[in-house]
């Protein structure tokens, strides 16, 4: 019966109209629980060409350990790590995955070598937080990067020769268990927390499945009672995670990067009742000399003789004062975001200029919406 149920659900939401500018729930929140598992080994990779890490410690014990692991003895002292790395490995364990199947994994330098072209990962043990092996990653490595060094110490290098990946590298060994089979409720986590989506959550659900079977707890957390047939709860949290909610608008912000002059404005920023004037101030200050050829009068015996003398040299400045002649703009009350924008775009603002407009208007009181600088 509730399978039908079910499919009948199903049907409506894909068909009803009104849903078109709404968002899925799977696209704004996640289920509590259900998540990927980061996982880190330390391994070695093998078969270098000569990019290794050379007479490192760390890489000859690593060797010895696998060799003597391998039923041989032998001193690290004697082995040479030239063509053999020491790496960091780490991949992301995705939910519900089982042992036997396969996840990618990154292989990392985490000694001197400079290169992890043509290499191959040694059988690494992945664990997580909890200390457990979780998988088994082995394989040849995927370097997209090369790196190239001549004898007289010139280099290049394109892209990052030190990191590599291995498609399917990782053979999964255990199984994280979660509670989404045995709990009565599910628990949504919104990616953005806001009350009134968490609302628009529970009073979509209620009206698809019926009253009182999710509930809001805060503005993150929606509550959704779960079937108790273990087998139809796949079903069901298909057809919940695609109904349709129409998200709150966000808070009015205004966010500013120092760093680069990007500045985005939300669409609900309003003005209130502000007059801005903005234009620059030019001073050119030109500073030139004039020399003029001196003279020396002599009053002699055959009458004045003007002779030659030391030039002179009197300075010659002139400046310049040019201002733009930009008139104020005034902003109505409720002025939105495009009548912002384009008021601000009208007197040819730079970035910079237009973060110190949105800054003195915040200042004044005068724009509404928060003012965040990162």
């Amino acid at each position: 019966m509730l399978r039908a149920i079910l499919f009948v659900i199903a049907t409506s939401v894909v068909t009803a109209p009104g849903f078109a500018l709404a968002d899925r729930i799977k696209d704004i929140a996640s289920v509590a629980g259900v998540r990927s598992n980061p996982l880190v080994g330390y391994g070695l990779v093998v078969g270098l060409s000569g990019s290794g890490d050379g007479n490192s410690g760390l890489t000859r014990q690593s060797m010895q350990a696998i060799i003597s692991r391998l039923g041989l003895e032998v001193d690290a002292q004697d082995l040479n790590a030239r063509n053999a790395a020491a790496v960091m490995v780490t991949a992301e364990l995705p939910p519900f995955l089982k042992p036997g199947q396969n996840i990618d994994v990154t292989v990392s330098t985490a000694g001197q070598s400079k290169s992890l072209q043509g290499g191959t990962l040694l059988m690494t043990p992945l664990m997580g937080a909890d200390g457990e092996v979780y998988a088994i990653a082995q394989g040849n490595l995927v370097v997209g990067g090369l790196g190239v060094e001549g004898g007289d110490g010139s280099s290049i290098m394109v892209n990052i020769p030190t990191v590599g990946r291995i498609p399917r590298g990782a053979t999964v060994e255990r199984l994280v268990k979660t509670a989404f089979l045995d709990s009565e409720y599910f628990v949504m986590n919104l990616h953005r927390p806001d009350f009134s989506t968490a609302g628009s959550v529970a009073d979509t659900i209620n009206e698809t499945f019926g009253a009182g079977v999710a509930l809001a707890l805060d503005g993150s957390s929606v509550r959704v009672r779960a079937p108790a047939n273990p087998a139809e709860r796949v079903s069901y949290m298909g057809i919940l995670e695609n109904l349709e909610v129409e998200p709150a608008e966000p808070p009015a912000q205004v966010i500013v990067n120092a760093r680069t002059g990007t500045v985005v404005i939300g669409g609900q920023v309003r003005v209130t009742p502000a007059a801005v004037s903005h234009g620059s101030l030019t001073v050119r200050v030109n500073e030139d000399f004039n020399v003029d050829q001196g003279a020396t009068v002599i009053n002699g015996g055959d009458g004045v003789v003007v002779a030659p003398g030391e030039p002179v040299v009197t300075p010659d400045t002139e400046i310049a004062v040019e201002q733009e002649n930009n008139p104020a703009f005034v902003f109505d009350p409720g002025v939105s975001l495009s009548s912002l924008v384009d008021a601000i775009n009208a007197v040819g603002a730079s970035p910079a200029d237009l973060v110190a407009i949105l800054e003195a208007l915040y200042r004044s009181g005068a724009l509404r919406a928060e003012l965040i600088v990162i």
